[in-house]
């Protein structure tokens, strides 16, 4: 293999490997489980802590 190969071979890893982790943060973030907490904290900024 020379190193454009192996570059080329790099590159191709790196996608898949971001995909599969933005995948997985998206899921995590859709997952029913997690909806109650992630609309508490969309509440944050209108609060009135006076």
């Amino acid at each position: 293999m020379d190193m454009m190969e192996i570059y080329s071979l790099l590159r191709s890893l790196w996608v898949v490997w971001f995909m599969a982790l933005f995948l997985g943060i998206v899921a995590w973030a859709l997952w029913p489980a997690n909806r109650r907490r992630f609309e508490d904290h969309g509440q944050i900024p209108l609060r009135d802590d006076r």
